[in-house]
């Protein structure tokens, strides 16, 4: 990436699901797709993010590591993203269970982040590079989740160790995937689409699981 920044871009993601933190029978999950569009044409690759893939790419393997692309990318606060959220991206779209990412992948994940980023930015009004709790709701509910006040100061904790007041970019991306995760789980088995489900300790287990890092 020219600067080693992932800078703000993309559209802001299609809603998820809204009414209570989830409401059965309503909007589908998150497109990867900026604004919801579709991707170019399978295998086309967009000229940019093959030279940012090669920048990233520091040992030249053809392939991008959680490490790698953290060295690459720096959030508003001049810091570079957690060893957790680089993973998680990783491990979004590393198909083949590796580890590590090819290009395709990385264009993928790209343009999920900028997503991300375009929806964080609108709520970062100072350009501090940081949300706070007031922000985090409203960003929340723009992607179609209505959680209550605690709820949002235990995501700010969660994230922020030292003040918990606030978050960076890469903290509210790893808040909105793992939200999104349980969503998707909690929806899978939501057979009578009620908002309301049965589950049993070891599928507990398994999404809780399969949504941490």
């Amino acid at each position: 990436m020219p600067d080693g920044d992932l800078s703000y871009a993309g559209q802001p993601p299609p809603g998820s699901y809204s009414g209570g933190g989830y409401q059965p029978g309503t909007q589908q999950p998150m497109s990867i797709y900026p604004g919801g569009q579709q991707p170019l044409a399978q295998g086309t690759i967009d000229p940019k993010i093959q030279q940012w893939f090669t920048t990233v790419d520091s040992d030249h393997s053809g392939v991008i590591s959680a490490k790698e692309l953290q060295a690459a990318l720096v959030n508003g606060q001049g810091k570079h993203f957690s060893d957790t959220a680089c993973r998680l991206m990783i491990g979004m779209f590393d198909e083949d269970q590796t580890g590590t990412i090819n290009l395709l992948e990385f264009q993928l994940l790209f343009n999920y982040i900028n997503q991300w980023l375009g929806t964080f930015k609108s709520y970062d009004q100072d350009g501090s590079g940081h949300i706070e709790e007031k922000e985090l709701s409203q960003a929340l509910q723009q992607m179609g989740y209505r959680f209550s006040p605690d709820f949002v100061t235990f995501l700010i904790k969660k994230s922020d160790h030292e003040n918990h007041v606030k978050i960076s970019v890469d903290q509210f991306i790893v808040i909105c995937v793992q939200i999104q995760q349980f969503t998707e789980a909690f929806r899978t088995r939501d057979k009578e689409l009620k908002g309301v489900i049965t589950i049993d300790f070891e599928d507990f287990l398994k999404v809780a699981l399969n949504a941490s890092v």
